[in-house]
């Protein structure tokens, strides 16, 4: 087993370095339905990263819309880590060769102010622990070729992570209603996404818990200063080369990311 959790970390790095997507770990490195392993992957690839210098600085949830999750037959979250060589400035051109199949979803990120090592954590815990929140891009992107993927593929593959990008507008907990917050994706002023904050757990704020609990009771709690990306908030889009998109939640404001036409375009 060992071994076969070491080559299908082997294959998303080559993925991640060539540009080529691999075909689905599930059934063929990983057994179906194996998250524990899937997750070993991950710590694998994690450790790579930080290895040659990357920091972590956060965490993101994903699959906790039920839009993404019906989309690739999964029911139930998962997480993956950030560095700091995933963070795009606010309007700031991806290269869009730095990506393989990207999409882009808008979500609220939360930026904690409090350490979170206890595994049961109540409301008012997470409340006191969050410094403010922000709208915000994640670019996500997956070493699996054509997305074809399950709970086992895309956990190995750190939760299908990408770059994100953070809005330059802090807002206190106390002054939105995050479950009530609409959301639009636009691109060339035209809507391609629409949500709202129930539409990630019922609310972030239950993400949240749910990442703050397990990553505490795995040993590796989130820490003060940490951003955590907390799900999408209505369905992904994929990415069109050359094109901007913008993101606006109401009361937090908007962020927006564009991309490169590329070497062939």
């Amino acid at each position: 087993m060992e071994a076969d959790i070491e080559a299908a970390n082997r294959e998303l790095a080559d993925a991640r370095s060539t540009g080529k997507p691999c075909a689905p770990l599930r059934g063929r490195l990983l057994p179906e339905g194996d998250v524990e392993a899937a997750y070993r992957v991950q710590q694998l690839q994690a450790r790579a990263w930080q290895g040659r210098g990357e920091r972590r600085v956060g965490a993101k949830i994903g699959l906790t819309s039920r839009a993404v999750q019906e989309t690739f037959g999964v029911f139930q979250p998962d997480f993956g880590m950030l560095t700091d060589a995933m963070a795009v400035g606010d309007g700031v051109e991806v290269p869009i060769d730095r990506l393989l199949q990207p999409r882009v979803e808008a979500e609220i990120a939360f930026v904690l102010d409090k350490d979170l090592p206890n595994p049961q954590l109540t409301t008012v815990d997470l409340i006191r622990a969050v410094d403010h929140v922000l709208p915000a891009i994640e670019i996500v992107d997956s070493r699996i070729a054509a997305w074809d993927i399950s709970i086992v593929d895309t956990v190995a593959d750190n939760a299908s992570s990408g770059l994100f990008v953070l809005g330059t507008t802090p807002r206190r907990l106390a002054d939105v209603d995050l479950r009530l917050c609409g959301m639009v994706l636009e691109h060339a002023g035209e809507p391609v996404s629409v949500g709202a904050g129930a539409a990630c757990l019922g609310n972030p704020l239950h993400a949240l818990q749910w990442l703050a609990g397990t990553l505490a009771r795995a040993g590796d709690p989130l820490r003060a200063g940490d951003v955590v990306l907390s799900g999408a908030l209505g369905p992904m889009v994929p990415v069109t080369p050359g094109a901007a998109y913008e993101a606006r939640i109401s009361g937090l404001g908007s962020v927006r990311t564009s991309f490169s036409k590329g070497d062939n375009q």
